[in-house]
């Protein structure tokens, strides 16, 4: 045998194999790469936790609910300006959306006004779903699998600003406020609605208190405000008692992060 041919008749390394890595066996593979890949750019960039910014993706400055873009935006500032000012190592309370347009790129472009870094958390769907150009380039990542996503999300966020929204915002709502009145989420998470009288309009939740579906202490579970300084004292007395505190436990701190984000090696 020729040692030409038989360079030709090696087989591709199997990490390096498009068709092995984009086939059903692999996909154990692809679904670590998606909890591997944004950890490691976390870590580069001094990441310990996020706010992230829920709403639709249809809405925009100009259109009939424009005032929520605005306000959004000048949340995400707000917060930005103030996270900077902590005098910590690490990033603080990042704005985390999920990088589309919107609410999402909203809440990018004030965090990009105030010179902050900012995450997108974008998904690959047939429509809407686009990264909008304020996101920090290190910071942006594209997912396929929306279970990872969703854990990004609840794994760094300290609060959460729910903004008007559809199918999508209260999915990811409702699945954070389920985690947390479970108590599978350890960790204190402020949680604001933005727009009292939207939310108040569209999910009626006295009336899951009245049916019995849920207790009337989860009602205590959220907050809403209706004006970005509102937004922002609420965020901040929350994240300031909650982790700026001297009292917080450290312990409690590393318990919240797998094993495979401590290890050095």
């Amino acid at each position: 045998m020729s040692e030409n041919h038989a360079s030709s008749s090696r087989r591709a390394l199997a990490y390096k194999n498009e068709a092995f890595i984009d086939s059903p066996d692999a996909r154990p593979l692809r679904i670590l790469s998606e909890y591997l890949e944004p950890l490691s750019h976390f870590r580069r960039e001094k990441i310990k936790d996020t706010i992230v910014f829920f709403g639709s993706a249809r809405l925009n400055e100009h259109g009939p609910m424009g005032r929520y873009y605005n306000e959004a935006r000048e949340l995400a500032a707000m917060m930005t300006k103030w996270s900077d000012s902590l005098p910590h190592a690490s990033r603080r309370f990042v704005v985390c959306t999920g990088g589309g347009p919107g609410i999402m790129e909203a809440a990018n472009r004030g965090a990009a006004d105030a010179g902050g870094k900012t995450v997108g958390l974008n998904i690959r769907l047939p429509h809407e779903q686009e990264p909008n150009p304020y996101i920090t380039p290190e910071l942006s990542f594209e997912f396929h699998y929306f279970f990872l996503r969703k854990f990004w999300f609840a794994y760094l966020a300290k609060a959460l600003v729910v903004f008007p929204g559809g199918f999508g915002t209260m999915d990811e709502m409702f699945e954070l406020l389920t985690l947390i009145q479970t108590q599978k989420l350890q960790k204190k998470m402020v949680i604001l609605l933005y727009g009292t009288e939207f939310w108040n309009e569209v999910v009626n939740f006295p009336a899951l208190v009245k049916h019995g579906v849920i207790s009337a202490d989860d009602m205590n579970l959220f907050q809403f405000a209706d004006d970005p300084q509102t937004a922002f004292n609420i965020l901040q007395a929350g994240l300031t008692a909650h982790y700026l505190q001297e009292k917080v436990h450290h312990a409690e701190q590393d318990a919240e992060m797998p094993a495979i984000a401590k290890s050095r090696t």
